[in-house]
């Protein structure tokens, strides 16, 4: 029986194939709230032509949105890669309880600064189907680079 944290990253997956649809980077994110998805996103940057138009930035307005205030203190972020610097700083300010992704990312992953970057009240976990999550990326950047 798969659980619910695997439940929600592969909806997060299913946004990340959208990115991918439509020539994005494959990064999908899904904000959960009391066992409820209230947020669906993938990246836009490339249609927005807009370097802010990261998946979790765009869960997080929607999220916003739809609970009628900014914080999101009871709500759970999936995200296929680990946050940037820029979407873990947006996360600190949102205050989500939780933070679950998928591939690590080396290059622009906010844990490689090894500072506190998210809220200290939210708890991270990383790796959750990190294979299938880094696949997809290996898979979008190699036909790139072709």
């Amino acid at each position: 029986m798969i659980n619910l944290d695997e439940r929600f990253m592969q909806e997060a997956l299913k946004e990340a194939r959208k990115a991918l649809a439509v020539d994005e980077i494959p990064v999908g994110a899904v904000i959960v709230c009391k066992g409820q998805i209230i947020a669906r996103a993938h990246n836009y940057t490339e249609r927005l032509n807009d370097f802010t138009a990261h998946a979790e930035m765009q869960a997080f307005t929607s999220a916003s949105a739809y609970l009628g205030g900014k914080y999101l203190n009871e709500c759970t972020l999936y995200v296929t890669l680990e946050p940037c610097l820029m979407c873990a700083g947006a996360a600190y300010w949102t205050q989500l309880e939780r933070i679950v992704y998928g591939a690590s990312d080396s290059k622009r992953g906010f844990l490689k600064l090894n500072q506190p970057v998210i809220h200290p009240k939210t708890k991270l976990s990383g790796g959750l189907l990190e294979e299938e999550c880094g696949q997809l990326l290996k898979d979008f950047f190699s036909r790139k680079r072709q």
